[in-house]
């Protein structure tokens, strides 16, 4: 019996938790423009941006390969800069029975914040390897978001 399992990183970033949250929130038709190398589109299917429920399509290139993500918006949390995405479609569901991304902007003390991105999976056999190299895509899109938001706002 398979049960979900959980991967998760953390990533400093100098943006405020507000600022980038809204880009997944909000925004996520600007992520490839702030991360173009990784990602390629987020095009709108159902719904509106920003709102739970609004489905979107990713295309982004993962471990040398292009591929898509059909994903659900399932919670926007504004309180915690928190959204929530459920794969329904694409390249991920070949190995996972079940996906979904958390990711959470949490504000630092000294300026800056946390983002930290949890991905809870089934996957459809024991030899799936967890998505450790999802996480350092990530990661890096991350970094460029921020960067890009980093002088967006000015930012030291």
């Amino acid at each position: 019996m398979s049960s979900v399992e959980k991967v998760e990183i953390n990533v400093e970033i100098k943006s405020p938790a507000d600022k980038f949250h809204d880009v997944f929130s909000c925004r996520p038709h600007h992520v490839n423009t702030m991360s173009p190398d990784t990602v390629h589109a987020c095009d709108l299917h159902e719904g509106d941006f920003g709102k739970q429920g609004t489905v979107v399509c990713w295309s982004y290139t993962h471990d040398g390969e292009k591929k898509i993500a059909k994903e659900l918006v399932e919670e926007i949390d504004d309180v915690n800069n928190s959204t929530t995405f459920k794969v329904i479609e694409g390249d991920l569901l070949k190995d996972y029975k079940f996906f979904r991304f958390i990711v959470k902007a949490t504000p630092k003390g000294e300026g800056g914040s946390v983002v930290n991105w949890t991905l809870e999976y089934e996957k459809m056999n024991p030899q799936t390897s967890p998505p450790h190299t999802l996480l350092d895509f990530l990661a890096q899109c991350t970094r460029d978001i921020d960067s890009h938001l980093v002088a967006q706002l000015q930012i030291n």
